[in-house]
């Protein structure tokens, strides 16, 4: 998909960079998937302000979408492609051949009227899923499932993909967008290719106001802020504020966070790089 820049005739203009839409076959959702998202504005039960920054947006649907995919040996047509709201990545719509529809998440290079199949049997084809164990070694894949019927957990966002490097015994060794290298059962499902949209990441909104249609309130930087508010707040004038870290004083640059007796850390075999 590519990206449209505008003329400067605005200030909002100026630097706005998005989505040319020209792979979107279809505005409207399919009504049977899709249900109406509730926002809460960042408050809690009582209406007590708990996350910050967090407000307004336009109203949206949320669609249903099928990370399973188990209805294997049922082939399906891509109807539509689509636009999604709730995720960087563009959606697809598939008619199965028992009447069901339900969407996925759009690979690249999937085209309106191709047919696709999930499990075993299916062919190592663009938008077919199939579990790890069949695919072949060195396949650009997505749609990574982290325990064997729980649904994809990993590569979903716009761009991303991952590789099936290797095997060891009961697993595959799956080099991950972030550089990490790490060890899934093989009997894991994930889809064929990379995911679409991969402009996405070229996009720039050019105004403040396209964060508020998304939700997202001004959010203020702690060195701006008072010592009673911020670890970082404070000084005579426009001090540096010390140490970078959180409204709770965690160290933001180099602390490292993940728990050192994580179960699944043994199945980590290089780390994501730095």
């Amino acid at each position: 998909m590519a990206v449209r820049k505008f003329k400067p005739v605005t200030p909002g203009q100026r630097h706005k960079i998005i989505g040319a839409f020209d792979n979107i076959t279809a505005t409207a959702p399919e009504k049977s998937l899709v249900v109406g998202k509730r926002k809460s504005g960042g408050r809690n039960n009582q209406g007590k302000m708990t996350m910050r920054y967090i407000g307004g947006g336009h109203r949206k649907l949320y669609r249903f979408i099928d990370f399973k995919r188990e209805k294997d040996g049922v082939p399906a047509v891509v109807k539509s492609v689509e636009y999604d709201p709730n995720r960087s990545a563009n959606i697809a719509l598939l008619y199965y051949a028992d009447g069901e529809k339900r969407y996925i998440i759009a690979p690249n290079g999937l085209e309106v009227g191709q047919d696709i199949m999930s499990g075993e049997k299916a062919a190592p084809e663009i938008g077919n899923s199939l579990p790890l164990k069949n695919i072949p070694v060195g396949t650009i894949i997505h749609n990574i499932e982290l325990r064997p019927g729980q649904g994809a957990a990993f590569v979903r966002s716009a761009g991303v993909f991952a590789q099936l490097t290797s095997r060891e015994g009961d697993y595959a060794i799956i080099k991950l967008p972030s550089g990490e290298t790490r060890k899934i059962l093989s009997t894991c499902k994930a889809t064929i290719g990379s995911v679409g949209n991969s402009d996405h990441g070229l996009e720039s909104s050019g105004k403040a106001g396209r964060s508020r249609w998304q939700g997202r309130r001004p959010r203020n930087r702690g060195v701006s802020m008072n010592p009673v508010d911020h670890p970082m707040g404070g000084g005579e004038g426009r001090s540096s504020g010390g140490h970078p870290r959180s409204r709770k004083g965690l160290y933001s640059k180099g602390l490292k966070t993940r728990a050192p007796k994580k179960q699944s850390s043994k199945y980590i075999i290089e780390r994501r790089k730095k």
